[in-house]
């Protein structure tokens, strides 16, 4: 990772580090208030800033990934490299990634309809998980 940093012109930092680590550790994804209260107990200095400018250092690095699930802030999971989108439990919250998503020719058709040219895309499914339904 640091190597990874250090090619795209960012240190990595002990404060980094320790986002990084507070993310990595999870088992649920967090919000960055989550983050900067967890990472503030080892580095008392850091500032909010410092988090959300990480968090968004991290996750264009591809080692996080943001999870918007509807709400209107973010939350925080280790990331995969590779292309992928998200199942998000409504009830408990639990996040499985998925891959092979074949937008393509959505993309393609909602481009020539708009005159929008797509540069990315993000899908996510809400719902129920297995261990959910089988409690209600």
């Amino acid at each position: 990772m640091g190597g990874t940093l250090r090619r795209r012109g960012y240190k990595l930092t002990p404060q980094r580090r320790a986002v990084l680590r507070t993310v990595a550790l999870s088992q649920d994804h967090l919000t960055p208030a989550a983050i900067y209260d967890r990472v503030r107990q080892q580095h008392p200095g850091i500032g909010l800033l410092t988090v959300y400018r990480t968090l968004q250092i991290l996750t264009e690095l591809g080692f996080i990934c943001e999870v918007h699930a509807g709400g209107s802030c973010g939350s925080y999971i280790v990331g995969s490299p590779e292309h992928h989108h998200h199942l998000i439990c409504s009830n408990c919250g639990k996040v499985i990634n998925f891959t092979g998503c074949n937008l393509s020719e959505l993309e393609q058709r909602l481009s020539q309809q708009t005159g929008f040219e797509i540069e990315s895309h993000l899908l996510e499914f809400l719902g129920c998980c297995r261990s959910c339904q089988k409690i209600a």
